[in-house]
């Protein structure tokens, strides 16, 4: 029995490789996220930059990666029964959170996504990675949407180039190049929405010409079987079922904000991520 996605959800995310949009949060919930990262970005100002210029930057740098070992409500959110339970309809009760990536861009800002494939540059050797983009604040044409090409995720694994441009919020600026755009879906999300699709599945997004910030954090599910591939080890967190296969080293279940012991781990995961993101890389400018 389906818990969230019935079998005709179910059959056009195997076919189209995206289901959306799922509420899985209330407004009121989302709000709350986001009061908790302007929180932290008032609070802690420039270490979350990549340039370290400005207080109040946007989680950028390292701390856009895995943060949910870092901070409990985030902890918190990656585990929300309605979003697992959505997952669990994709690939079954055993579930473990690989990462969590935000994406925050800027009113009005430069910022974009480039065509990518995330198969491409993350390692993890499974056919059931599914990610859940979370929307915090309105995601519209406007304010620079998830794109998606449907079907993408069926096809051989499209060629990218590393182009490192100064806006581009992927690591290597990595671009899948004559894109048809007019096939592409816009994915226009209400705070408290997600859009399920999988890794394979080639996506981007436009800059936000918006008046408000566009927050998004995107939620990496796998099941246990999955392996990586591209490092020696990696790390991931169980959040529903079982792990019979220890393939990923369980995270633990921070205690507070900057528990000391998810933090060591998060430094650790964290340096093996960057070592899956960049291999191979010629490093031509600075990371998103």
């Amino acid at each position: 029995m389906t818990k969230r996605l019935d079998e005709t959800a179910i059959r056009n995310y195997r076919d189209a490789g995206f289901h959306s949009p799922l509420g899985v949060l209330s407004g009121a919930e989302a709000q709350a996220i986001r009061n908790a990262l302007e929180a932290v970005e008032a609070e802690q100002g420039p270490v979350f930059s990549e340039n370290r210029t400005r207080a109040g930057a946007a989680f950028q740098g390292s701390y856009r990666y895995k943060s949910h070992l870092l901070f409990k409500w985030l902890a918190d959110v990656i585990r929300h029964p309605a979003i697992l339970d959505a997952v669990e309809d994709l690939i079954g009760p055993d579930i473990l959170c690989w990462t969590t990536h935000w994406f925050v861009k800027e009113a009005r800002s430069p910022q974009y996504v480039s065509w990518h494939q995330d198969s491409n540059y993350w390692g993890v050797e499974t056919d059931d990675l599914v990610s859940v983009w979370l929307a915090v604040s309105e995601s519209t044409v406007e304010s620079g949407c998830v794109r998606l090409l449907p079907g993408s995720h069926k096809t051989p694994a499209m060629e990218h180039v590393d182009t490192w441009a100064e806006h581009n919020m992927l690591t290597r600026g990595q671009t899948i190049e004559g894109v048809d755009e007019s096939l592409a879906v816009d994915l226009e999300l209400a705070p408290g929405e997600v859009a399920l699709f999988d890794y394979r599945l080639a996506h981007a997004s436009h800059p936000n010409r918006s008046g408000d910030r566009r927050i998004g954090i995107g939620l990496r599910y796998i099941p246990p079987t999955a392996r990586q591939v591209r490092h020696e080890w990696d790390s991931a967190t169980l959040v529903r079922g079982t792990d019979r296969y220890g393939h990923f080293e369980l995270e633990p279940v921070p205690a507070r904000d900057f528990d000391p012991v998810a933090v060591e781990m998060y430094r650790r995961s964290d340096e093996a991520q960057r070592g899956v993101y960049y291999q191979g890389a010629e490093v031509g400018g600075a990371a998103g």
